[in-house]
């Protein structure tokens, strides 16, 4: 079996783990009147005041979510090789960092209180953890620390973080009644999807 088979056999697995997680981050959230009225539809999700929670839930959830993928940046730039990774990590701290700043700031203004710190890793209650996808998380930083090929393994550790984003501002997108948080979701489903798509050409011209 070829690289190239690899890789598409690991992000279909990858994709696939993903769902599953999703589901469980946001299951809990779900309950609209005493009943699961979202099962997993996008375009179910009730639109109304309630919605407030979504916002609420998801700007804790992607905060930690985002500092996981800074963590991972900020190694790129002192081990990555080549100047494309570098750049990249570059761009996923500006961009990243900026929108941090923004959620806590509407955090604070829509909630009345700052954003619960998270640990990496720990986001849904533990569910992360639990089921085994750190996601960015101590064991994550960890294994890029070590990489023999930390270009490799930065590519294999961003694209399934960057699925998972993706997924949750899906979501988000389908929810919300907040402009801000509407535009935010259109942001992160735009940048990082041409970033994947950047990466799964890199992976495949480096590695095939």
């Amino acid at each position: 079996m070829n690289n190239n088979q690899n890789s598409k056999i690991l992000y279909g697995i990858g994709g696939l783990i993903l769902g599953i997680l999703l589901v469980s981050l946001f299951v809990p959230m779900t309950r609209y009147g005493g009943m699961m009225s979202w099962g997993g539809n996008q375009d179910s999700y009730p639109r109304s005041a309630d919605t407030s929670s979504l916002d609420q839930h998801f700007i804790e959830q992607m905060i930690p979510h985002h500092e996981g993928a800074i963590a991972m940046a900020n190694l790129a730039l002192q081990r990555a090789k080549r100047p494309e990774i570098k750049t990249l990590a570059g761009s996923i701290l500006a961009a990243q960092a900026e929108e941090i700043q923004d959620m806590n700031s509407w955090y604070q203004n829509w909630f009345g209180n700052n954003v619960p710190q998270v640990s990496l890793g720990m986001m849904g209650g533990g569910m992360m953890s639990q089921s085994g996808m750190h996601m960015g998380g101590q064991e994550d930083i960890a294994g890029l620390e070590n990489a023999i090929d930390f270009d490799k393994a930065f590519i294999e550790e961003m694209i399934p973080h960057h699925q998972l984003a993706i997924m949750m501002a899906n979501m988000l997108k389908a929810g919300t009644s907040r402009p801000e948080m509407l535009q935010l979701a259109k942001n992160i489903i735009s940048s990082q999807a041409k970033e994947i798509q950047q990466m799964q050409a890199w992976y495949v011209q480096w590695y095939k």
